[in-house]
């Protein structure tokens, strides 16, 4: 099943391909991430391990103006290897920005096959630009849900905040929302059927990937001194 953020706002909203190009320095990729970019689906074939970072932001106080902190997870397929820390604007613009200046030029980026958001935006609607996100990384991009989405209840919400249509353009450049049961999901760099068998691979229980189970936890634990009942 496709659904489409586009679906519920183009009538109101021009396409995003009439958008200007980023204003971002381009990053030369490595060799070694541009090669992962490829060989997703050789991965699977050959049961190879697959190298993932899980991205979710942890519980935060809502203040105007105010941050909120985001964990980074690195597992080969479900096995903890690493972690990244930083920090987002509350419905601010900035979590593209802090996820790339967290892995480029860091140790990680080079090991790594894709990355795995929490949903599309963090610190509430701080949403994240998942094509510049996988053109900067060369790595497939995934925004994973875990139930599928109330649109309705998403524009209601961003209307509430300042410049909603550039949050709205930014959710349509997500893209489709693909259901393979039983993952949500969004994707640029790599096919949607692609994507539902790693997600499958990275899953060690339940409907949520390790990695992104783990951010979850460990993002509760520092805030709040213990992890909660549930990932």
């Amino acid at each position: 099943m496709r659904f489409s953020y586009g679906d519920a706002t183009r009538s109101r909203f021009p396409s995003p391909r009439t958008q200007t190009q980023p204003r971002y320095e381009k990053i030369e990729a490595s060799p070694l991430a541009e090669d992962n970019f490829m060989k997703l689906a050789s991965l699977l074939k050959h049961r190879r391990v697959i190298r993932v970072i899980g991205f979710d932001d942890a519980p935060f106080k809502r203040k105007k103006g105010g941050c909120a902190n985001i964990s980074g997870i690195i597992c080969a397929n479900t096995r903890f290897e690493g972690m990244v820390w930083g920090q987002v604007r509350q419905d601010g613009w900035n979590s593209t920005d802090t996820i790339c200046k967290l892995l480029i030029g860091g140790k990680f980026l080079p090991q790594l096959h894709l990355v795995l958001l929490d949903g599309i935006a963090f610190g509430g609607f701080n949403v994240i630009d998942l094509p510049q996100l996988s053109e900067r990384l060369a790595l497939p991009c995934i925004a994973v849900m875990r139930r599928q989405p109330s649109l309705d209840a998403i524009e209601k919400a961003i209307h509430r905040l300042p410049q909603p249509k550039r949050r709205l353009k930014l959710l349509q450049r997500a893209g489709e929302i693909h259901s393979f049961g039983p993952f949500f999901f969004q994707v640029c760099g790599e096919s949607p059927e692609v994507i539902a068998e790693v997600l499958q691979r990275l899953t060690d229980c339940g409907n949520v990937p390790e990695a992104l189970r783990l951010a979850h936890l460990i993002g509760a634990a520092v805030m709040k001194g213990e992890s909660g009942s549930s990932a």
